[in-house]
């Protein structure tokens, strides 16, 4: 078991967490009913038994499809007036019970609900365990870009249990490992090492070992949490994590979200390596050891078919990192450390160095 504490909340990484789960939300929020938000890919058996711990008087489920399809200012309408409907108020809290969409959806709606209420995360994919349900971003994505719209909204605590990983298709656990490659860029060259030494073992179900899962998880957490506690709104050092993410929303958008997000951070990753070798940013060595750790995990390395540079520069000058019309990224210096422009932790890049790297 690991507890990892942020500044207003505490992450428990355990398997068999979900059994906790009642008396940690009753404790964090002290709620008088409880809204399960998740997705009909979660619902069972996961969610059905986050309500059979809470208990069905005063619980509700309220469902929307599985993706990133769901993640709209639509979708957080319905769910806000249907909670509405059902007689919700400032004494309720969210359970939010599935990945990173259902993380960022439902902690949007705990944000604005009533002027904001209470939320536990219960991460129930790789991705979600390790980056999406820690540090408080929530939101919604529109038709210029991925989450565009959205509040920092805190959980009261985080449940991640690595048992409910058994029941995660294979490419979304191989997803997840993106962001597990991103967290030993920005910050430990070892957990990147060991990460990627095991893959075999954490792709296999059968060879998958409970403690290498839970450490796994419980590294990453550590990583992301350290960064925020230093920096909660992103002014500043939070910036890091977004390494990979600017081409990788960029990828995402272009693909109509029906590539995983997971997927498109990987591809990100090895540009965004390669862009800062080729302007001295990085030590030489840095992108080729980056590309080799996304290929060791079988994540792309190439955009796809239908990423065409003009579309992409589109999408990225309306990513809410531009600043004064520059574009921004956040660059490793090398392995476990990330490099620092003009006083902040983006770097400013020219358009034409970003054109020539997605177009080598």
């Amino acid at each position: 078991m690991h507890s990892i504490s942020l500044p207003t909340y505490d992450v428990l990484v355990k398997h068999g967490a979900l059994a906790s789960v009642a008396d940690i939300a009753r404790s964090t929020t002290r709620a008088h009913r409880y809204a399960v938000i998740t997705d009909t890919n979660v619902v069972r058996p996961h969610a059905e038994r986050v309500v059979n711990e809470l208990g069905s008087v005063g619980t509700r489920t309220f469902t929307v499809p599985p993706g990133e399809s769901s993640k709209t200012r639509e979708t957080w309408a319905r769910v806000t007036d249907e909670m509405l409907e059902a007689g919700f108020g400032r004494d309720a809290a969210i359970i939010a019970v599935g990945g990173g969409v259902i993380g960022d959806l439902a902690g949007f709606v705990a944000a604005t609900f009533m002027r904001g209420i209470k939320y536990v995360q219960v991460p129930t994919s790789l991705i979600a365990m390790i980056d999406a349900s820690i540090g408080g971003k929530t939101g919604v994505d529109t038709p210029r870009g991925k989450n565009l719209v959205g509040a920092f909204h805190q959980p009261t605590a985080v449940l991640a249990d690595p048992a409910v990983l058994s029941t995660l298709p294979p490419e979304h656990f191989r997803a997840g490992l993106g962001e597990a490659i991103k967290h030993g860029v920005i910050a430990d060259a070892m957990y990147l090492e060991r990460t990627v030494t095991d893959v075999p073992m954490l792709l296999d179900r059968s060879t998958r070992r409970p403690d290498a899962t839970e450490a796994l998880v419980a590294r990453s957490i550590e990583i992301k949490a350290e960064i925020v506690r230093r920096d909660e709104r992103e002014h500043g050092l939070r910036q890091v994590l977004n390494f990979g993410h600017t081409i990788g929303h960029a990828i995402e958008a272009a693909s109509g979200y029906t590539l995983l997000h997971g997927e498109c951070v990987a591809v990100g990753m090895v540009y965004e390596a390669t862009m800062a070798v080729k302007m001295g940013v990085a030590t030489p060595g840095t992108a080729r050891d980056v590309k080799r750790a996304v290929e060791r995990v079988g994540l792309p390395t190439a955009l796809p078919p239908g990423a065409t540079v003009d579309k992409l520069l589109a999408l990225m000058r309306a990513d809410k990192k531009v600043r004064s019309g520059a574009l921004r990224f956040a660059l490793p210096r090398e392995i476990g450390a990330m490099a620092s422009g003009d006083g902040t932790w983006s770097v400013p890049v020219e358009e034409s160095v970003v054109r020539g790297v997605l177009a080598s």
